[in-house]
């Protein structure tokens, strides 16, 4: 009996933030490698996640949302979100069901429909909207052009997410596969260490404190005899005003950002995390692009 070819290929994620692109990265995965909150610019990396099954091997590019930019780190954000649209085999378009469709859609619609590449329209977080939205969001996005396949799905209840597994696979040209079988995503484990911990200050604060906040994983020491991780991170900020604020009132603000953000840790790294954590201030880095490339935002990831 003939097996059916093996299939592989390269899915860019794209839509604007909060579209649900990093949960629906980990409901695939299985695991939480992506962080999530509800601030703009959650995400700030391009990296890829991989799904292997026998029959084809899926590897998803998250991107950050497309959104209008207001600095340098917006600007490169955007850029880093289109070169991921290069030499791929389908890109997904994420739309918020429980959100109306506007002018943000359409640009990112645009951007989609100017690619190669198969389109798939995914209409995200429908366990927050019922049938009469959904369609609507359908009917809006079907003006912008033509797509390949549409899913309706939620990455936080499952519903949906594997009619997208099995969707895309049956888009994805013949091919190997690119990447070890067991192998979840390309982003270094000190990137990841970095955004865990980033995840907590965006969730823990409002206003401009968490646009602000840049993260660095300065050293990872494993200590073989105490199955201990010790981890050695810096939280940057643009200002002493906003530094105050992350430390808060005898250190209380930043040991709360530290305790949650150990329990992911040792989570992601399978043993006990001892994490030391400082504040230091870097004025307006976010204006600087070889600052924005030292953090490895947008294209410098």
């Amino acid at each position: 009996m003939e097996t059916a070819p093996f299939r592989s290929g390269f899915v860019t994620l794209l839509g604007r933030p909060n579209a649900g692109k990093s949960t629906l990265i980990n409901a695939v995965v299985g695991k939480k490698i992506a962080i999530t909150s509800d601030t703009a610019q959650t995400t700030r990396h391009r990296f890829r996640a991989v799904h292997t099954t026998p029959d084809y091997q899926l590897v998803l590019v998250d991107t950050p949302g497309v959104h209008k930019p207001h600095d340098a780190l917006g600007d490169a954000l955007n850029e880093s979100a289109a070169q991921a649209l290069d030499g791929i085999d389908a890109v997904a378009f994420l739309v918020d069901a429980s959100k109306p469709y506007g002018r943000g859609d359409e640009w990112v619609a645009k951007m989609v429909q100017q690619t190669k590449a198969a389109h798939i329209l995914v209409i995200s977080k429908i366990d927050l909207a019922n049938r009469a939205a959904i369609d609507r969001q359908i009917e809006a996005a079907s003006q912008a052009g033509s797509w390949d396949a549409v899913v309706e799905l939620s990455a936080k209840t499952g519903e949906g997410v594997s009619t997208f597994l099995d969707t895309v696979a049956g888009l994805l040209p013949e091919g190997p596969q690119w990447f070890p079988a067991d192998m979840d995503t390309d982003q270094p484990t000190e990137v990841i260490v970095a955004e865990f911990i980033r995840e907590k200050i965006l969730r823990s604060f409002r206003e401009e404190i968490p646009h602000a906040i840049g993260v660095i994983c300065d050293e990872l020491e494993y200590d073989k005899k105490k199955d201990l991780e010790r981890v050695f991170a810096t939280i940057y900020v643009e200002r002493e005003s906003q530094k105050g604020m992350i430390i808060g009132k005898g250190g209380r603000a930043l040991k709360r950002v530290g305790t949650e953000a150990r329990i992911d840790l040792e989570q992601l790294l399978g043993c006990r995390v001892f994490l030391d954590l400082h504040v230091k201030v870097r004025k307006n880095w976010r204006r600087d692009l070889t600052q924005i490339e030292r953090f490895g935002y947008g294209e410098g990831a």
